[in-house]
């Protein structure tokens, strides 16, 4: 296992992220994404400890706050120390039925902080995150929010989570100006079926140098290989397709991936996996099991190496299609290409 700071701070972090949204669900996307109780989520949590990882990733949302319930616990249940673990939670969405009770506003931000603490037993949240862009709330209030937690003591760094890059870059600027806690990631959805990213945000997030963490890499199940042609061979994107998959893209991938696979005698969802872990953009990749045997497999993952064939190949079968103003930005580039390597 190896570990990276978290964008522009000294916080290392592992490679691999243990995700605790299978954690404590019992109905509807909830029920359907995982209903872990606590033995089980122990289990899960043991494993991860002891392959290296010491990032662990939640949010209040998740089973109704069932999920940092279940998580805070296990770490009591496995007498780790708190400073040997880095846990990550999220707010956003509906804690109730008021419509005040989501959000980013500093009254829900302020409130599900102390709500989170209480449910995972801690005086202090390692990362706290925005789990999504909030229309109505102005950037400037959540993020002074997000500063009075810091400055309290009760969370030690901030994130987001879901944002276009145009909202993250004002979101840097107005901390900046203001003085406020600095966003040191962003966790997104990327894999490779999903490389929007690319377009936008994997640039902002290189030039300003915040870290990213990357949600659902298999593509909801996807990349592991028990799809074909978009039937599902059990698991969740049967009754929850989520997230959506260019099927035909997606089935070329994964052929790719199987080739890849068997000439490296490893899964093809390894392989997937070990694709993110090459990209020099991603800090963590957030990884979620329903069973002890799964997680093993994807900490597999790390021991993986892929060859610049091997990415190239993968490259090659799900690279996106040019867009402006990108392929125009890449052409008026090679005006000043040859002064580029001497630059700094």
């Amino acid at each position: 296992m190896r570990y990276r700071t978290l964008g522009p701070s000294g916080l290392l972090v592992s490679e691999l992220c243990l995700g605790t949204m299978t954690f404590g669900g019992s109905e509807g996307i909830w029920g359907q994404i995982g209903q872990l109780r606590q033995e089980e989520a122990d289990a899960l949590v043991q494993t991860a400890i002891e392959a290296g990882i010491n990032f662990i990733d939640t949010a209040n949302v998740y089973a109704g706050g069932e999920s940092e319930r279940i998580l805070g616990q296990s770490i009591r249940n496995l007498g780790l120390a708190r400073d040997d673990v880095v846990i990550a939670t999220k707010v956003l969405g509906p804690m109730g039925a008021g419509p005040n009770a989501a959000g980013a506003s500093r009254a829900h931000v302020l409130a599900q902080a102390k709500a989170s603490l209480t449910r995972l037993q801690m005086d202090h949240i390692d990362l706290y995150q925005i789990h999504g862009f909030d229309p109505v709330t102005p950037i400037t209030e959540t993020l002074e929010a997000l500063d009075t937690l810091v400055r309290q003591g009760h969370v030690r760094y901030i994130g987001l989570s879901n944002w276009a890059a145009w909202q993250i870059v004002k979101a840097v600027g107005i901390a900046e100006a203001r003085k406020l806690a600095p966003i040191l990631s962003l966790q997104a959805y990327y894999t490779l079926v999903g490389r929007d990213l690319e377009r936008d945000i994997v640039p902002m997030l290189q030039s300003e140098g915040i870290g990213l963490m990357v949600w659902s890499p298999l593509a909801g199940g996807f990349l592991s290989g028990k799809y074909s042609g978009g039937t599902a061979a059990g698991g969740r994107r049967a009754s929850f397709n989520f997230p959506p998959v260019d099927l035909a893209r997606g089935d070329a991938a994964v052929a790719v991936l199987r080739e890849i696979a068997a000439e490296r005698g490893c899964s093809v969802a390894q392989v997937a996996l070990a694709w993110l872990l090459h990209q020099p953009v991603v800090t963590s990749v957030i990884v979620g099991a329903k069973r002890v045997d799964q997680l093993a497999d994807n900490i597999g993952a790390t021991g993986v190496s892929l060859s610049p064939g091997d990415l190239a190949a993968l490259d090659a079968v799900t690279k996106l299609a040019p867009e402006y103003p990108g392929w125009m930005l890449e052409r008026q580039a090679q005006y000043r290409a040859p002064f580029a390597a001497q630059k700094g």
